[in-house]
């Protein structure tokens, strides 16, 4: 029988995507001449793409610079990128306790492939383009029994696929609000998860 699995977001959850992210809304801007404010842009991560771009192009325009910021993406967002703390120590754990890894994000899949392969971060499975109860079907299909997130949707996710919902405080979300979104625990990074796993899926 396939091993049950810890499933993790990816952007301000696992990865520090916010300097790499940065640089592509600035090579967007440079290379369509409409203004992104990246500042601005990184402080919010966690909804889909098009979401961040609605605020900025005419609606008319906004398929077209999607696609056009997935084409500068790999050369400006991947190598910027960075863990985020304890990540590397959270996925070691779950392998440890012989859980798999999957990885459900509203990153486009080959993106996000991307980011996992140059900080040498594997996942079993890796389910791209979804966001909020979008994602629920995922975590589902690959038996996700933990989901692990830094945004209220990710929390919404889990309650939606009826799994326990793990915050991490690492992103745009604070601790009353990933809570009132259904965490059932919320931790400041994923430095305290190793230990958290081990309670939840052996006990004390």
């Amino acid at each position: 029988m396939t091993a049950p699995a810890v499933g993790f977001d990816l952007d301000m959850t696992l990865i520090d995507s916010r300097p790499g992210i940065h640089a592509a809304y600035q090579a967007l801007t440079a290379r369509t001449g409409v203004f992104v404010d990246a500042d601005l842009a990184v402080t919010r991560l966690g909804p889909p793409l098009r979401t961040e771009l609605r605020e900025w192009f005419p609606t008319e325009d906004v398929e077209e610079a999607v696609t056009t910021y997935r084409a500068l993406y790999p050369d400006y967002a991947i190598t910027p990128s960075v863990p985020t703390p304890g990540a590397v120590e959270a996925l070691a754990a779950v392998r440890a306790l012989g859980l798999r890894v999957v990885v459900v994000t509203s990153k486009l899949g080959t993106l996000a492939r991307l980011h996992l392969d140059h900080l040498g971060m594997a996942a079993d499975e890796l389910a791209g383009d979804l966001f909020a109860e979008g994602k629920a079907a995922a975590l589902t299909e690959h038996g996700v029994r933990w989901y692990v997130g830094d945004h209220t949707a990710d929390m919404i996710a889990a309650r939606t696929a009826g799994v326990p919902g793990i915050g991490v405080t690492t992103g745009p979300c604070s601790e009353d609000e990933l809570r009132d979104a259904g965490a059932s625990y919320v931790l400041p990074d994923l430095n305290p998860f190793p230990e958290l796993l081990r309670e939840i899926a052996v006990g004390p």
